[in-house]
């Protein structure tokens, strides 16, 4: 899981170029979801909420800095309570990303709302990790998922993909020099290299489907006997007052 070592690398000048990136996406993306409770699992050091209105905002993760701490694979929040959730950089830490995302689904209300963000594997930052392995540290200790493999995930718990983004075309040179030079790449990447950001953003929907009542044609006298009393007063009265006219 992530420590607050790890969260020191967004201050290099790599972290603060993928920062930008990710506190920019994440305002948007909370700016316009409504209701009483959200929660940001992990990197508690970085305010990700900042921009909800939701009333009620906390974080939780492993580290001491978090306001609740505890393994995201065991979320400590009741059953269909949250209305917004966010994991930022969750998945490809821990042990087991599926549990996860299934205790996502749990702690989710009926169309609440989940945000994550991923390192994605099939990018310039994944060719980085698989050369350079583990040693550089985070983020390349992490184990980066396939976008696909996270949507198949999500779909097979009920919930909906409603949106979804990258950022990060520039190849992970830790300069601000080189980054700034190379800065053309973020919009050529959107548009030639759709798929290859070194980050991708999902945005997912809990569906819960309910039952359809269909509701038989009674025949008019058959209705008549089923009404309640108030009903038939209600209905006498009527009759009362067209037959005075």
């Amino acid at each position: 899981m992530l420590s607050k070592l790890n969260t020191e690398w967004f201050e290099t000048p790599l972290g603060q170029h993928l920062l930008f990136r990710e506190q920019r996406y994440f305002d948007n993306a909370v700016s316009d979801v409504f209701g009483f409770n959200a929660v940001q699992v992990g990197l508690p050091e970085i305010d990700f909420l900042r921009n909800s209105r939701i009333p009620l905002r906390v974080t939780c993760a492993v580290e001491s800095a978090a306001h609740v701490q505890a393994d995201p694979m065991f979320l400590p929040f009741e059953s269909q309570s949250l209305d917004l959730l966010l994991l930022p950089h969750v998945l490809e830490f821990s042990a087991n990303p599926h549990q996860v995302l299934r205790e996502a689904e749990r702690v989710l209300r009926p169309e609440g709302r989940l945000v994550m963000a991923g390192f994605n594997p099939r990018s310039l930052w994944g060719l980085a990790r698989i050369l350079q392995g583990g040693e550089r540290g985070y983020p390349w200790n992490g184990n980066f998922l396939n976008i696909s493999r996270v949507k198949d995930w999500m779909v097979l718990l009920g919930m909906e993909v409603a949106a979804g983004s990258m950022c990060c075309y520039r190849p992970p040179i830790n300069r601000e020099n080189w980054l700034r030079r190379l800065r053309f790449m973020e919009p050529a990447g959107d548009r030639w290299w759709a798929m290859g950001g070194g980050v991708y953003f999902l945005q997912a929907v809990k569906r819960v489907h309910g039952m359809n009542i269909i509701l038989p044609q009674w025949k008019t006298p058959v209705a008549q006997r089923l009404l309640s009393p108030a009903a038939k007063v209600i209905n006498l009265k009527q009759y009362r007052v067209r037959r005075e006219r």
